[in-house]
This record gives C-alpha cells, structure tokens and sequence, in this order.
C-alpha cells in the first residue's frame, strides 16, 4: 500500500476493486486477506493513526475482506550520513520504524490457504522477494496458481521468475479503484481524509 499509494492522489483504495482490474478476465476475487500494522503518531504527521483508522473502516465495508495486523517498531539508532556535514559529523541519531510480522502473516495464510486447497489462485500484491520460497512452496508443493501484483516501478526478479503472472500497477487502475468519498458502516459515516 505505502510504496505504491505514496504521494498519489490515490489512497482511499478499494483493494478489492484493483484485484479484479489486474486479474485475469478467467478469474474473480473470492475473498481479500489485507496485512498491516497500526501505527503511532509521528513527528509531523499528527494525524496518521486518525486517518489509518478512518481507512481501516472503509476497507472492513468490503464483504470479503479480513485485516490482520503485525506490528510496528520504533526504536533511534545511530545512522552514517550520505555526506559529511561541514563541520565533521558523519552519524546522526534518527528514529526508526519497521512493520514486523505483516511478510510472515501474508507467508502463513498463503500457504494455510494453499494447503487447505481453499482457493484456485492467489494474487500477490507486494514486490518483497522475501516472499519467494512461500510463492514458489504453494506453487510446487500444493499446484496453486500464484500472481504477483507489482507496486513497483521493477518487478523483483525473484519474483518474476515464480510467479504465473504479474500485473504492474499503474494509474488507471489506482483511479479507477477508489471508494467514493462517503462510506456508511455500522458506526455511521466514514469520510474519505481530506489529505488524501
């Protein structure tokens, strides 16, 4: 989601939606597992956490999808700069955020599902070549039909050598995905951030 809706005008994604876009015309989506990790405020970004839960909403208006969520790390650690500042300094102290646990959640399902034989295919929407050996177990081990969905300029190369099929990204699906800017669930109204 960040790597490719990052600076777009297009965050308020219907995942659902893009799927059966990059899909192929032989296939239809049956269920949407979405993977992420909620996360704190950030210096300058007060209202992160308040937008992230507006769009969790919205994607839980979706009948078939399921949220499983990892979790994120902070912690300040000492980093070397690109160049030198002027008067010497080579490290800075930043801090650092990482999502642990959405990679091995995404892994665990895909092959559960695989083994369950639960579905005849599997779309992939991620570039992480982490995700190699568990496309290419559900692929050899259990004949699942895998796709990859790249949000990437590059498409992994790892990647583009196990899966079946892979469909860029790009624009005119992200456009023609968006959720309209008013969504009603259980709790009311949800309104798409005006940021976004």
């Amino acid at each position: 989601y960040y790597g490719c809706l990052r600076g777009t005008p297009f965050r308020w994604l219907d995942v659902s939606r893009l799927a059966s876009l990059l899909l192929p015309r032989d296939h239809r989506v049956g269920r949407v597992r979405y993977f992420t990790a909620r996360f704190g405020q950030r210096p300058g970004n007060l209202d992160a956490p308040t937008r992230q839960d507006t769009y969790l909403r919205a994607l839980a208006t979706i009948p078939n999808l399921t949220i499983t969520f990892g979790h994120f790390l902070r912690s300040e650690t000492m980093m070397p700069l690109a160049k030198p500042l002027p008067d010497g300094t080579k490290y800075v102290r930043v801090v650092k955020t990482e999502e642990k646990g959405s990679d091995v959640n995404l892994a665990s399902h895909l092959l559960l599902d695989a083994f369950r034989q639960d579905c005849d295919a599997a779309f992939v929407i991620s570039n992480d070549s982490d995700l190699l050996e568990p496309i290419r177990i559900a692929r050899r081990e259990f004949g699942l039909a895998v796709g990859i969905g790249c949000p990437h300029e590059r498409v992994s190369r790892a990647l583009l050598r196990e899966a079946g099929f892979v469909r860029k990204i790009r624009r005119g699906p992200l456009r023609a995905s968006q959720f309209p800017p008013v969504l009603i669930d259980a709790g009311g109204r949800i309104t798409k951030p005006a940021t976004w």
